[in-house]
């Protein structure tokens, strides 16, 4: 077998292998992906009506605050999902199974490439869960055509793809999956901070930069532009700067920290 077709064969098996451990114990995934689902409740039946005349500057009307939250929580799931992934790879570590894999003739970026596949696939899931949920309390991207729609999804894949490689970066400097899920956790505070909830220019101005520099908030409005026809602007470009930057910065660290040799 050529050197590609042994790197396809591993990564397969390395795949199947994180697959197997997401089914055979998803109360980690189960409970990451509540708080997004959470959220989205609270927001929209706790707060909807006050937050819907706030920023449409009209009467009450919780469907106008649905479509503006959703896509702030689609992004905000796949970074609570991602989570998981710093856990899993940090068991990994502790555990002493890459050190079995040290020892074995496979392809040694195999395993790192199972666990970003895994958590893309987990994260695209996780997507398609809380968007169900979301349709069915009222959201609806009626004007959105079908180059929109794919484009939506790619945007979502991607982001996915950059913040799983940071998650595996976090998972392979932290010493135990505690660790792992604590030097995650801004993958689920960022968002918090972002234009997922309310607009940017209604934060404080001392607020504001903190909310508009970073991955989350381009990626969002990006998403609303696609999905309900809002300007995006400069967003689009911003977003994917992110991702491809978050994504190979992530790659590089990962890959380094996995090939410095143990202690």
């Amino acid at each position: 077998m050529s050197s590609l077709s042994l790197a396809v064969r591993d990564s397969s098996t390395m795949l199947r292998r994180n697959l197997l451990h997401a089914r055979r114990y998803p109360s980690l995934t189960l409970n990451l992906l509540l708080t997004p689902i959470m959220l989205l409740l609270l927001f929209v039946y706790i707060f909807g009506d006050v937050m819907s005349a706030g920023i449409g500057g009209g009467g009450p009307d919780r469907s106008q605050y649905i479509a503006y939250l959703v896509p702030g929580l689609l992004l905000m799931t796949i970074g609570s999902t991602t989570i998981g992934t710093a856990v899993s790879v940090s068991n990994d570590m502790t555990e002493g199974i890459i050190a079995r894999f040290r020892t074995m003739a496979i392809h040694r970026p195999a395993v790192l490439v199972g666990h970003v596949v895994g958590s893309v696939l987990q994260c695209v899931a996780s997507v398609v869960l809380v968007g169900a949920v979301a349709v069915a309390i009222g959201f609806r991207s009626t004007d959105a055509t079908a180059l929109e729609w794919l484009a939506a999804f790619g945007l979502l894949v991607l982001f996915a793809l950059a913040l799983t490689w940071i998650a595996v970066g976090m998972g392979l400097i932290s010493p135990n999956a505690e660790a792992a899920s604590n030097n995650a956790m801004p993958l689920i505070f960022l968002p918090l901070i972002s234009s997922a909830f309310t607009p940017v220019d209604s934060m404080p101005g001392w607020f504001q930069p903190i909310a508009e520099y970073q991955p989350f908030t381009p990626a969002i409005e990006t998403l609303r532009g696609l999905l309900l026809g809002t300007e995006i602007g400069h967003n689009g470009w911003l977003a994917i700067a992110w991702c491809l930057g978050l994504a190979v910065l992530g790659y590089f660290w990962s890959t380094a920290r996995f090939n410095r040799d143990p202690k």
